[in-house]
């Protein structure tokens, strides 16, 4: 062969040689990079899809949060009308009363429903009744074990007292019955018996039961001054 066409041919084949390799590097570098790409594509997805996750857990727990405050927020709320209610309790309750105070001498009286009062007769026999003596200063008394007085009864006419004859003409428009607790020995027996003898008295006579302040006797009354002994 000639030397100058055995040049060309090496010269050739050099040429194919390096155009192959070329080629290689070229495909080479581009799958490189298409590696490349797609795995940082997939990170950024993963990023993306980690960011995404963790936007939504935040804004679950913003909205837990916001739940929690609320919740605090009205819980609080709930305490501050409650600690109005106390409060207006406290209110309510102001300065305590004073505690009533039974007068020294404890007066009742037994008014008669008759136009004409009580008749004399009558009268003796019911004080009788209920076991009242008639003593020295001509008035009704209710006597203890030792024959001290506890209570008396006094009529309402002038001085007071009833008179020991000519009882069928006799009339009062009514009775006193008075009770000095501090000169007794237990003063609400003695007062829960003072009661119930002017109850007894008024069922009798048909009477309307006063009491210290010339009102109709209440229960609460009695229990208020009983409670003050």
């Amino acid at each position: 062969m000639d030397k100058e066409i055995l040049r060309i041919v090496i010269i050739a084949t050099g040429l194919l040689v390096i155009i192959g390799m070329l080629l290689w590097a070229y495909v080479r570098n581009r799958k490189a990079q298409h590696d490349i790409e797609g795995y940082e594509g997939e990170d950024i997805l993963k990023g993306a899809d980690e960011a995404l996750a963790f936007q939504e857990d935040d804004d679950d727990f913003d909205i837990a949060s916001s739940d929690k405050r609320g919740a605090h927020a009205a819980k609080s709320a709930q305490y501050e009308s409650d600690d109005d209610y106390y409060e207006s309790d406290d209110e309510d309750y102001g300065e305590p009363q004073s505690r009533f105070v039974a007068p020294k001498i404890i007066q009742f009286s037994l008014i008669a429903r008759d136009e004409e009062g009580f008749n004399g007769v009558d009268l003796v026999n019911a004080l009788e009744m209920v076991g009242l003596e008639y003593g020295s200063l001509k008035i009704f008394e209710r006597l203890d074990a030792n024959r001290l007085v506890d209570f008396g009864v006094a009529s309402m006419v002038e001085s007071g007292t009833f008179p020991s004859k000519n009882l069928d003409t006799f009339y009062t428009p009514g009775i006193v019955f008075f009770m000095q607790p501090e000169a007794v020995d237990n003063a609400q027996a003695v007062f829960d018996d003072y009661v119930q003898t002017i109850q007894l008295l008024a069922a009798e006579l048909n009477g309307v039961i006063r009491d210290h302040q010339r009102q109709p006797l209440t229960e609460a009354t009695i229990q208020m001054i009983r409670q003050s002994l």
